[in-house]
């Protein structure tokens, strides 16, 4: 079982990590249930709230993946070491896909974070372009305490948020980061109490939802591109956008 749920509201849509006996530990089940639900979110969907059940937000890797145990079809991590190159990549690839369409232009994507969010839980919120934290929130990245790598998409994001220097002693200490000094740091964009989440996001998705959508499409293509492009880059990029919006608004737009 994926332990993984899918609710709609309207233009938002919910998953939520449901096996809270398990601190919502992740399986290469639940990164083909996720995969899944971006190849078949309906296209009117604006808003996705990423969230855990019970105490945790997600507390990483599941351990029967570490003791070799089978996830529905997935190669066991013996079988994974044992293929050959390209295959190895192609599976990685095919678990990166889980998170990779949480940063789709045409969508913002809001990680409700409480308790632990470790290893995976760790990339899944970040993989998410807002992050809202319950005061008792504890992110941790210890993949490499344990001999791997940060391989789900994750590395980028958290690079961007706080800088090469503080990524590298928090992926290699493995070390907890609160919620207070995660939102320091700037990897939180709100922290509230563990009792005000709900309707800390709820609020949020409400915000997001009031302009316009392809505005908001924009204006998020514009960010998330922003520190690839030089300032001349910039500026043409805005231009462009902004003559977009400008024909759209007059019923000239294709």
């Amino acid at each position: 079982m994926s332990g993984v749920r899918l609710d709609r509201d309207g233009p938002v849509a919910t998953i939520t990590l449901d096996r809270p006996d398990a601190l919502n530990a992740q399986t290469p089940d639940t990164w083909a249930a996720l995969a899944a639900i971006g190849r078949d979110l309906p296209g009117d969907v604006r808003v996705v709230v990423v969230r855990g059940e019970g105490r945790a937000f997600s507390a990483g890797l599941d351990k029967s993946v570490f003791a070799g145990q089978r996830s529905g079809d997935a190669p066991t991590f013996a079988e994974l070491a044992a293929m050959a190159e390209d295959d190895c990549d192609a599976v990685i690839a095919g678990y990166q896909s889980a998170f990779t369409w949480l940063r789709r232009p045409a969508l913002v994507s809001i990680a409700a974070v409480q308790g632990h969010a470790i290893g995976a839980g760790f990339q899944l919120a970040l993989a998410c372009d807002l992050r809202v934290l319950a005061d008792d929130a504890q992110f941790s990245m210890a993949e490499t305490t344990l001999g791997l790598v940060p391989d789900l998409t994750g590395t980028k994001p958290l690079v961007s948020l706080v800088g090469e220097s503080t990524a590298l002693e928090i992926c290699l200490t493995g070390r907890r980061v609160g919620a207070e000094e995660a939102q320091r740091i700037g990897l939180a964009s709100l922290v509230v109490p563990r009792a005000d989440l709900t309707a800390a996001v709820h609020d949020l998705t409400a915000a997001l939802l009031a302009p316009p959508r392809d505005a908001v499409t924009e204006t998020k293509a514009l960010i998330t591109g922003a520190r690839q492009r030089s300032h001349a880059e910039q500026e043409a990029a805005e231009r462009a956008a902004q003559g977009r919006r400008l024909r759209d608004l007059a019923g000239l737009g294709e």
